[in-house]
């Protein structure tokens, strides 16, 4: 199985990821910010992988540092999860409609880290979520995971809506980059080695 468990203790936060890329979705998530609990269930079960997230942060300060630390950290455990990429498919896109939300997502699993979007928010929050840490959070995960992330918020209102979009799409990518494909011998490269 490609799983992973990774735990990191700041003096601001104390997080535990546990994954397993072959899952079913299934989802145990703790963060005390109840927007990003949901956020990071729908990532597990429409990736397919199960996902135990336990963040205990400075959450009297705001949501920032419990956010940013959980991509951190979410990123590691994916990557290692990943092993040396042998056989999968690596890259993937997918566009997702959520109501007026409608964003494009594309990854591509190379071993270098990147992160770009058009995000804006007009809401400060959703919920006791502070929305500008949805890009924190994403920039953090691309970072350890060692991949490209891009989004294209191509419309939208609803800042729920337009996160959630955001999240069901990197699934959806997850889910297709990380297959094994039995056509692909090795690494998919011409370095030998992503």
């Amino acid at each position: 199985m490609r799983s992973s468990s990774i735990k990191r203790e700041t003096k601001e936060t104390k997080i535990s990821v546990s994954l397993n890329l072959d899952g079913a979705g299934d989802a145990k998530i703790d963060t005390k910010i109840g927007f990003f609990d949901h956020m990071l269930n729908t990532l597990a079960k429409h990736s397919g992988m199960d996902l135990n997230v336990i963040c205990d942060g400075d959450i009297n300060v705001d949501t920032h540092h419990s956010v940013e630390d959980t991509g951190i950290v979410l990123g590691k455990a994916f990557n290692e999860a990943l092993g040396d990429k042998a056989g999968i498919n690596r890259y993937a896109s997918f566009t997702m409609a959520m109501d007026d939300a409608l964003v494009m997502c594309a990854i591509d699993l190379c071993g270098r880290s990147y992160y770009e979007s058009n995000t804006h928010f007009d809401t400060l929050k959703c919920g006791d979520f502070e929305t500008e840490t949805t890009d924190e959070f994403f920039r953090s995960f691309a970072d350890n995971a060692l991949m490209n992330l891009h989004f294209v918020i191509l419309r939208g209102n609803n800042a729920h809506h337009i996160i959630e979009a955001m999240f069901k799409a990197l699934a959806k990518c997850i889910r297709d980059a990380v297959k094994i494909n039995k056509d692909i011998k090795g690494s998919l490269t011409t370095k030998g080695v992503i």
